[in-house]
């Protein structure tokens, strides 16, 4: 599939702004009284930042080669 560099460009906006979400959900989530109750929420919101890290690399690599 082909993408503008403006579309790429979105997209890592987006990005960008879910894995702020998503690190102060787990920065949140850590601070708890009881951490170890929300570890599977931890992992989960944990995974999703690999995951949009990862997206946002492969993004960034697309359009530096535009």
């Amino acid at each position: 599939m082909e993408y503008s560099r403006d579309d790429l460009i979105e997209a890592r906006r987006q990005i960008d702004s879910t894995l702020h979400k998503l690190r102060e959900t787990v920065r949140t989530l850590r601070s708890k009284d009881n951490p170890a109750r929300f570890k599977s929420q931890i992992t989960l919101a944990e995974r999703r930042i690999k995951a949009f890290e990862i997206a946002d690399f492969l993004i960034e690599r697309e359009t530096d080669n535009m």
